[in-house]
């Protein structure tokens, strides 16, 4: 026997519905990359992106149709959330800190039909242009008065002229809630990267448990500003979950200095924030270099890389603003855990508290996690044994976009980190089982800065591993063997790079050895040379 309530699909569009209807007043503000400052209303949101949603139609964008973005966080490309989404078509956010190269492949595999891009990303534009094999239309994010001027870019589009030609009459169309609503494409793989492709269904389950207050814990009551790029996994959903519960949304678009963003916190009152440790060191710094404090801000969401505990005791004990630890990845939609504390915990001292905070977290309703074994077996939930940390959920991949298999394990998907789960369920990463390195939140793949190096006509064998660093977490560091009787120093290999990847994944310092630790199989044993060498920019700092 099946239930007698109403079935209606979980929808995206739904989403900007609700927030027009009993959130239409609520501010959406946004530092636009033309200088200013704008405001706008959910009502002004839902109107535009229904009047974007037609502009797309009108430029041929249909039913599972990819419109690729390069943009920061701000107004237009929330209206482009919604309006893609909304249509049935497919939102693919690219991450303009990618070389040329690698935007070029992933926006022809993704086979984008139109690019929406703000006026800071025109150089980078220009140089895919010719190259981008699908992308039928590109659109600048800005009024025809900052419009620029290029001849690298056919048939150039103004975002707000294609939005002011509609009259924003469009009822959103209903459709099966499993159908795909966004692409994003992992940064964390060796080789090229895969495409994570989300339904409606997923992203509105998703946002749900985000806004609980197990969650990322939030309400109408909020003013919230992601730090998070909205081309980095949705800006971890805050786009979806600031409709949903009727949160003030606040934009930084791409001044995300120290000085910019306690303006912005404090001019807004910004109650809750999200973004990865490097960023909240800069404005640490600031604010302590300028006996500064905050007034509203009362919760940060810190996560892509482990929040340092000086960092996390900056936050609480001299500016009372409360630290949430959390963990996800691109396939996870992203939020796997979130650490908010139990009942239990709030009678610990300070030092004990410290240590559960530290950890990554509980899983959220809707995500079930595990330990294994190398034989595969589930590990105890002891806080101490150590191995593969697996998850499952309704908003976690199946099989990547055009994928041939999947990538999961008896319906696991193995997320290559190695960790600890304790007796109350809180997860803590203890390692990584893939050899990436993760800078500033962001994955740079050591292989091909192994192939780069090992290209040099100097090198006889390379090896990049992450070595620690006082502001990014990690750092590429290369340990090189030359070739016999030639010479190389450090500045002309790291000078090899220049044009070859995005200049922010370039090594940060070279080592030169007689060989490299090799074990039985002839594989470089990495873990040896991150053993002797991960304080090596530390103390060269």
């Amino acid at each position: 026997m099946q239930g007698a309530m109403q079935s209606h699909p979980l929808l995206i569009s739904n989403l900007l519905v609700h927030a027009e209807r009993h959130h239409g007043d609520q501010e959406v503000v946004s530092r636009r990359v033309e200088g200013d400052l704008h405001r706008q209303t959910f009502r002004d949101l839902a109107q535009r992106s229904r009047q974007m949603a037609q502009a797309m139609q009108a430029l041929g964008v249909g039913f599972g149709q990819r419109v690729g973005t390069l943009a920061w966080n701000g107004y237009r490309h929330m209206e482009l959330y919604y309006a893609v989404s909304g249509l049935g078509a497919v939102l693919h956010t690219l991450n303009p800190r990618l070389h040329a190269d690698q935007l070029v492949w992933i926006a022809d595999h993704a086979e984008d039909e139109v690019l929406c891009f703000d006026l800071t990303f025109l150089p980078l534009v220009e140089a895919v242009a010719n190259r981008v094999k699908t992308v039928k239309h590109f659109v600048v994010m800005t009024d025809r008065a900052h419009m620029p001027v290029t001849d690298k870019i056919p048939n150039l589009l103004c975002y707000e002229d294609l939005l002011a030609a509609q009259d924003g009459r469009l009822s959103w169309p209903s459709f099966d809630e499993n159908t795909a609503s966004s692409l994003c494409y992992t940064s964390g793989t060796t080789g090229h990267p895969k495409g994570v492709l989300y339904s409606h269904r997923s992203t509105v389950l998703h946002s749900y448990a985000a806004a609980l207050p197990d969650g990322l814990q939030c309400s109408a009551a909020d003013t919230v500003l992601p730090v998070v790029p909205m081309f980095h996994v949705n800006a971890w959903g805050l786009p979806y979950v600031a409709c949903m519960v009727g949160a003030k949304l606040v934009f930084p678009g791409p001044f995300l200095d120290g000085k910019s963003l306690h303006e912005l916190f404090e001019a807004e009152g910004v109650t809750l924030s999200a973004g990865v440790p490097t960023v909240w060191q800069g404005l640490l710094a600031y604010a302590e270099a300028n006996g500064l404090h905050f007034s509203t801000m009362r919760r940060t969401i810190i996560g892509g890389s482990a929040c340092p505990p000086a960092m996390m005791s900056a936050f609480q004990d001299r500016y009372q603003v409360a630290v949430l630890h959390a963990w996800g990845m691109t396939e996870i939609s992203p939020l796997g855990t979130a650490c908010a504390l139990k009942s239990k915990h709030l009678a610990l001292g300070p030092a004990e508290r410290m240590q559960v905070q530290a950890k990554q977290g509980r899983a959220v309703f809707g995500v079930d996690m595990k330990i294994v074994g190398e034989d595969g077996a589930e590990l105890p939930w002891d806080g101490q044994t150590s191995g593969e940390l697996l998850v499952r959920g309704p908003w976690i991949v199946g099989r990547y976009f055009k994928g041939e298999s999947s990538p999961l394990v008896d319906g696991w998907f193995p997320t290559g980190d190695v960790a600890t789960i304790d007796a109350d369920g809180y997860m803590q990463i203890t390692d990584r089982s893939k050899d990436v390195i993760k800078s500033g939140g962001e994955w740079i793949g050591s292989i091909d800065l192994e192939n780069i190096a090992m290209a040099h006509p100097a090198v006889a064998a390379a090896a990049c591993i992450a070595a620690r660093h006082a502001k990014w977490d990690e750092r590429p560091l290369l340990v090189v063997v030359r070739k016999a009787d030639v010479a190389l120093t450090r500045e002309e290999l790291l000078a090899f790079y220049d044009g070859k990847i995005a200049k922010w994944w370039t090594p940060d310092d070279v080592v030169f050895v007689d060989q490299l630790p090799l074990g039985a199989t002839g594989k470089v044993l990495k873990h040896r040379l991150r053993d002797q060498y991960a304080d090596h920019l530390l103390a060269a700092a």
